[in-house]
């Protein structure tokens, strides 16, 4: 009992040492550790989908409130901004209709955006840049193009949240 009682405060010392690398706080990726508020403009579109520059950006600043690492902000009192491109989105067969195998009933549809976070300050500084993805599946109805519009949505939304992550925790797609 006595031999206990003496490694009792090594049992604790090694319990509290146990999560001495734990930060309380956010987990930014270094180039943006100095970014408290982002800028989002208006997203460039690239495609022919109609109304998708406006898909994107409400999309990104969507994901943006919701993940809570940056605060959204103006052009004038943000600390840098971040400029999104959707430059290209792909379509994949999933499944085939049983009599005709080169007819497509359900599709998968990617969503590609280039991204790029700018200093506000230095314009031609570049803090961080990559590329994000967000795929959907959709079933081929008569209206082709109504199935598309109604379903890209979700997929710009995945790659959102996928380009948030990757600026606040430093991963992502």
């Amino acid at each position: 009992m006595k031999i206990l009682l003496k490694l009792l405060p090594f049992f604790a010392l090694l319990a509290l040492n146990s999560c001495a690398g734990y930060r309380l706080g956010g987990t930014k990726p270094i180039a943006l550790a100095h970014v408290n508020k982002i800028h989002v403009p208006l997203a460039l579109n690239s495609t022919q989908i109609p109304r998708a520059a406006s898909f994107v950006t409400n999309g990104v600043v969507d994901a943006l409130v919701d993940d809570g690492t940056y605060l959204l902000g103006t052009f004038e009192d943000s600390d840098a901004r971040l400029e999104v491109q959707l430059y290209e989105v792909t379509f994949a067969a999933v499944r085939t209709a049983d009599v005709n195998r080169l007819r497509p009933e359900e599709l998968s549809m990617t969503v590609h955006l280039r991204w790029r976070v700018v200093d506000a300050n230095d314009v031609g500084k570049v803090l961080d840049s990559g590329t994000s993805t967000g795929r959907t599946g959709l079933f081929v109805e008569p209206n082709l193009q109504a199935a598309q519009q109604s379903q890209i949505t979700d997929a710009i939304q995945r790659a959102s949240i996928s380009l948030i992550a990757r600026l606040s925790d430093g991963f992502g797609d």
